[in-house]
């Protein structure tokens, strides 16, 4: 007798249908932005009808909320992976590589958008704000480690470093270079993260 709970067609059926549901927002919200998606967009792209997607989430804020709960678990799931042997300079150029290339495949920034609408929905999302939370301190502990041991600036807050790195994720430069420049995602990602912790000297 097997001691897993069974899990239903059905049941896999709707997870599987979810995670494209999310896939299809991820990329329309990377391309659109919040303003401009619509659930029409996104049923229509699933290929399911609007009913169905509204059993899934209840609203375009739920949605939007749910795809990036998604991003920001990658990136702790990221981070706890990490070799523990890695010192925390190794650690914030890991994740930011990471958050680099997850943008360069149509994904979504750590920081979503400049919209004050989108900022307060995200604010009221609780499950939202734990991951933000628990990302953050991860992140300002290796900062502060960085700093203690000279790899950082001493002179710079904590938080100016800490919100600077969060912009290199949603630097409009990234999708610019895709586009327009030559160089392959590998050349725009190590470009990327030299200016980020070398700057342009």
């Amino acid at each position: 007798m097997s001691i897993f709970p069974k899990i239903s067609f059905k049941n896999q059926a709707f997870k599987l249908r979810e995670q494209a549901i999310l896939d299809v927002a991820t990329v329309v919200l990377s391309n659109k932005g919040y303003d401009l998606m619509t659930m029409d967009d996104i049923a229509g792209a699933v290929g399911i009808s609007k009913p169905s997607l509204y059993k899934h989430f209840k609203s375009k804020e739920e949605l939007v909320g749910e795809a990036l709960i998604r991003l920001l678990e990658g990136a702790l799931d990221y981070v706890a992976a990490l070799d523990a042997n890695l010192g925390p300079l190794q650690k914030l150029s890991a994740l930011l590589e990471w958050a680099l290339r997850v943008r360069l495949d149509g994904g979504l920034p750590f920081l979503p958008s400049t919209s004050a609408h989108v900022r307060e929905m995200l604010m009221r999302n609780l499950k939202y704000m734990l991951r933000v939370r628990k990302l953050n301190r991860q992140l300002e502990a290796m900062v502060e480690q960085a700093q203690e041991q000279g790899l950082l600036s001493r002179d710079l807050p904590t938080d100016v470093i800490l919100f600077s790195y969060y912009a290199r994720t949603c630097d409009p430069a990234v999708e610019y270079l895709q586009k327009y420049s030559k160089m392959s995602n590998d050349d725009i990602v190590r470009h990327m993260l030299k200016v980020a912790f070398e700057g342009f000297r």
